[in-house]
C-alpha cells in the first residue's frame, strides 16, 4: 500500500519529529510512505480570514504537490488540515480560475482518499494495536475540526486504551475548543487567552503527566500556555505515543481485539 504524507504547516515548522514518527509507524504497519515535495500550506488560514478567491492558487499548489506521486492513499497529522483537503472540492466549486475544472477533478480524487493518521491506522489498515508502550498517566484533547468536520470522535481512544502501560483519564470540558481555532487566535485573543485557560486548569484536574491530541496546532497552544504559566506539561501528538517503546510481536489487527465500546465522552 503506497501512501503519501500531507505534512502541514504545523508539523513541518513546529513538530517535524511527529512527521517522522508517522512515518515509522506507517512503515512499521506494512506502508510504503514518500512525502511528496512542494507542499505548502492548504489554504485553511487563507480561506477563513475571507480571501477565498486568493486561497483558490494556494488550494491549486497543494493539489499540484500531492497529485505528482501516485498512491494509494494520502495521511495527515491534524484533523483540521485533513478536513480542509476533504472539503476542497465545495470550496473550489466557485473557481473562476479554474475553467477546465482540471483542479476540481483532482480535488475529488484527492478528498475521497485522504485520511487523519488515527482514522488510517484504525478504519482503513484495522489496526488496533500499534504495539507502542508509555508508562504514564494521559488525558486526550479532541480537536474541534477532528469531532465536527471529520465526524472522527473515537479512533484515537480506541487506539490509546491498548497502549501498554498507559493510563488514560477522562478531561472535562473535552468538547470544548482550546481557543486556538487557527486565526481565531490572532483576531479574538484575549478570548483565546481565556479559552486555554480554562482548558489547562480542566487538564491540571486529571493528574496527568501527558496530554495527547491529534492536532499539532492544538498542541502548540495548550503547551504554549503551560510553558508561559511555568508549569510542567508533557506534550505528545498521537503519532509519537504509537512509536514510543514499540514490541513489533504486540501488534493486532482490529479482529484480534474486543470490540471497543464508543468513546465515553459527548
Amino acid at each position: 500500500m503506497k501512501v503519501s504524507i500531507f505534512t502541514t504547516c504545523m508539523m513541518d515548522l513546529m513538530f517535524p519529529q511527529v512527521g517522522k514518527d508517522m512515518v515509522e509507524v506507517l512503515e512499521r504497519l506494512g506502508c510504503t510512505v514518500d512525502v511528496p515535495e512542494n507542499q505548502i500550506c492548504c489554504g485553511q488560514p487563507t480561506f477563513n480570514s475571507g480571501y477565498v478567491e486568493a486561497s483558490w492558487s494556494v488550494m491549486h499548489n497543494q493539489i499540484d504537490a500531492l497529485s505528482a506521486i501516485d498512491c494509494d492513499y494520502i495521511v495527515c497529522p491534524a484533523g483540521s488540515c485533513t478536513a480542509i483537503l476533504k472539503e476542497y472540492p465545495d470550496l473550489l466549486a466557485d473557481d473562476t480560475t479554474d475553467p477546465t475544472g482540471e483542479y476540481m477533478a483532482q480535488a475529488k480524487i484527492l478528498a475521497a482518499k485522504t485520511f487523519e493518521f488515527s482514522q488510517f491506522i484504525w478504519r482503513v489498515l484495522g489496526i488496533a494495536d500499534c504495539g507502542a508502550e508509555l508508562n504514564t498517566i494521559a488525558t486526550y484533547h479532541r480537536s474541534c475540526h477532528m469531532t465536527r468536520l471529520l465526524g472522527e470522535r473515537e479512533t484515537p481512544f480506541w487506539l490509546l486504551e491498548n497502549v501498554k502501560g498507559l493510563e488514560m483519564r477522562q478531561l472535562q470540558g473535552i468538547q470544548y475548543c482550546c481557543g486556538f481555532g487557527g486565526t481565531f487566535s490572532v483576531k479574538e485573543h484575549e478570548i483565546s487567552e481565556l479559552m486555554v485557560t480554562s482548558k489547562v486548569k480542566h487538564i491540571e484536574e486529571t493528574g496527568a503527566q501527558v496530554l495527547i491530541s491529534c492536532d499539532p496546532g492544538c498542541l502548540m497552544n495548550i503547551g504554549g500556555r503551560f510553558n508561559r504559566l511555568g508549569k510542567p506539561m508533557k506534550i505528545m501528538h498521537i503519532a509519537e505515543v504509537l512509536n514510543h517503546n514499540v514490541d513489533e510481536s504486540r501488534i493486532k489487527k482490529v479482529s484480534e481485539v474486543a470490540t471497543p465500546a464508543p468513546a465515553p465522552f459527548p
